[in-house]
This record gives structure tokens, C-alpha cells and sequence, in this order.
């Protein structure tokens, strides 16, 4: 072979193989869901377990990216970066470096920033549970996740360490639970349009547990997520069920965050 054809054979190589990762990321990636707001669209882009990029008034926002940032190929880079926890589910600094920006602001709980380098620190903004700050226009608001009883000395999640979000954008507020049970801060939302529930055991809660929750604080829109657990998968089914029967306004959106 000449040497002079052996850089575009290699280049053609390289350029196959990337667009065949990209093809293989889109083809497990599900059809992103949109949901109307008072000015433009909000696209929800489930990509597995507790992770979902959210876009909406030109901002992006990357919720607990974990496995690589082959799963975010294709999407737009994040403006926002929210982590609720500590857990390898929803925290993994490898996936961090590899997808933040300059730009990007990476909001976390003080447990998640202990964890992480004094490198990974600029853009970083620590959030305690009650705080809120507003970034891009967006205001991010800290809540409360936990086990109960909140009093046992050894939960999964103890109260305080962990951030569930509430976002503001474009008139609509956004709920999204991280990991928690049937917490009273939950169940006291209020004016939430959009909310991702956790429902896998041991770790969170069933779906009697969530759905029940759920139909105190009355979300327009419910995403069953995070439904996999030591007992497999949990009967999101079953959850869609008991929220219209107890409430047939509430709109259940069943997708599948387990793809391939």
C-alpha cells in the first residue's frame, strides 16, 4: 500500500467508527418527550435509570449523568450539571469531567463535593436542602431526599446529604425526587407541573408509597423513574393505576428508562 493513502485510510476509519458510537447511542436512546411552556417547549430526554437531560429557553440541563459520556453523544452540552447524591447511580466524576464545559455550572449537595477534585471545582455550586439559586435563568431550588424513618442511624439516604430539585422554566415548575421515600417535604410541593418519582426497593419506595405521595402533591405530569432495584423492576404499571384511579387528572408518562 502507498504511503501517502495510508492517512485517508486511517482518517476514513476513524470517521466510520465514530459515526457508528453515535448510531449506537441514538439507537438505544428513546424519543424525548415535549411538554408545552408559556414561552417554546421543554424536551425531556430520558437516558437511564435517574439520569434525563432536560432543554428548555436555550439552556440544557444533565440530571445525575452517569456511564460514560458515550451515553450523551449527539445531545447538547450542558449548562446546567444537577447531582443529587453521592450513590454511583447518580454520581460518577469520570462522566463529569468528560462532558462538562468551561461554561457549565455543576450544582451539587456537600457530599458530592467532598468527593470531587479541587479541578473539578470551579463552576461548582453547593446547594444545603431549602437553598435556591438561579443559574441561566433558571431558578434551582434544594429539597429535602430520604429514608425513613429520618431518626435510624444507618439509612441509605440520610436527610441532609442528598438534594432532590425543584426547577423554574418557563413557567413551569419541575420536581425531580433523586432518592427518597414518602418524605413530608414532598408531599407538601406545591404548583408542580412536571415530576420524576424514584419507586425501587430497598433503596426508595413501592408503588403504593409513590403513588400515594404523588396524589398529595398533585404534579400535571408524573415520569415513573429509578424503578430498578435488587427485586427487578418495579411495576410502574401498577403506580400509573393507582395515580388515575385516586386522581385521573394527573398524567402518567410510563417510558422506558432501561433501554438495550
Amino acid at each position: 500500500m502507498p504511503a501517502d493513502i495510508k492517512p485517508f485510510i486511517m482518517k476514513a476509519m476513524f470517521t466510520f467508527l465514530f459515526a457508528l458510537a453515535l448510531y449506537s447511542a441514538d439507537a438505544q436512546r428513546i424519543s424525548p418527550d415535549t411538554i408545552a411552556l408559556s414561552k417554546g417547549t421543554l424536551i425531556v430526554q430520558p437516558i437511564n435509570h435517574a439520569s434525563v437531560v432536560l432543554t428548555a429557553a436555550g439552556k440544557t440541563i444533565y440530571v445525575d449523568p452517569v456511564g460514560g459520556a458515550a451515553k450523551y453523544q449527539g445531545l447538547g452540552a450542558p449548562d446546567i450539571i444537577l447531582v443529587t447524591d453521592i450513590h454511583g447511580d447518580h454520581f460518577d466524576p469520570a462522566t463529569l469531567r468528560a462532558i462538562r464545559g468551561s461554561g457549565t455550572a455543576l450544582v451539587v449537595p456537600q457530599a458530592v463535593a467532598d468527593k470531587l477534585s479541587d479541578a473539578d471545582k470551579p463552576g461548582m455550586v453547593i446547594l444545603a436542602n431549602g437553598d435556591k439559586k438561579e443559574l441561566s435563568g433558571i431558578a434551582v431550588a434544594a429539597i429535602p431526599m430520604y429514608n425513613l424513618p429520618a431518626s435510624t442511624t444507618d439509612p441509605r439516604h440520610p436527610k441532609g446529604r442528598g438534594n432532590g430539585y425543584v426547577l423554574s422554566i418557563g413557567g413551569k415548575n419541575i420536581y425531580l425526587s433523586g432518592d427518597t421515600e414518602d418524605i413530608p417535604e414532598m408531599r407538601a410541593l406545591k404548583n408542580i407541573d412536571v415530576a420524576f418519582i424514584c419507586m425501587n426497593l430497598p433503596y426508595t419506595m413501592d408503588i403504593n408509597h409513590a403513588a400515594d405521595a404523588v396524589l398529595a402533591f398533585k404534579p400535571k405530569i408524573v415520569y415513573p423513574y429509578h424503578y430498578r432495584g435488587q427485586n427487578g423492576l418495579s411495576d410502574v404499571q401498577g403506580f400509573s393505576n393507582l395515580v388515575k384511579a385516586g386522581d385521573p387528572s394527573i398524567e402518567v408518562r410510563l417510558r422506558n428508562w432501561y433501554p438495550g
